[in-house]
């Protein structure tokens, strides 16, 4: 048990400046980077976009998660298990008229948590909304457009 992780929930970081979602931040590794994301009724998550180096795990663990893969765009329920592999443009949020709970997974990890804090200071209004395009690279996040994604949302 020496390199075991252990995150227990009332230990775990929310970021809840969203008030759309939540996402708990569980496990920042070189190996993965891991959080579970709420979304209230048809909210966004992520716009398109890919990684270069990461694979992307999504597992619904409760409601309805739409989600871009390239140019489709599906549909996940609960228990449905996505892997999405670098440079596959994809989105997500979820459907109109359920909420979604998600595990994700990325691996390997890149030091995400901080991508995610960015986000909850813009949200909170401390920070500058084109940090997040800045920081594409550091946490090899890259925005595309997607008129697929734009239709079905």
């Amino acid at each position: 048990m020496e390199n075991a992780l252990i995150v227990r929930a009332d230990q775990a970081e929310s970021l809840t400046a969203d008030p759309a979602a939540v996402v708990t931040l569980l496990a920042d590794l070189d190996a993965l980077t891991s959080n579970r994301s709420t979304f209230r009724d048809g909210s966004d998550g992520a716009p398109p976009h890919f990684h270069t180096r990461a694979s992307e795990l999504f597992f619904v663990l409760d409601g309805t998660l739409q989600v871009l893969l390239d140019q489709d765009v599906l549909t996940l329920e609960r228990g449905d298990f996505l892997v999405v592999p670098p440079r596959v443009p994809h989105a997500f949020g979820a459907a109109k008229g359920a909420d979604a709970d998600v595990l994700f997974v990325f691996t390997p990890g890149v030091g995400r948590f901080d991508y995610y804090r960015l986000l909850d200071r813009v949200q909170r209004g401390l920070a500058d909304p084109a940090e997040i395009r800045a920081s594409q690279d550091r946490f090899d996040n890259h925005y595309v457009d997607s008129p697929a994604w734009k239709a079905a949302r």
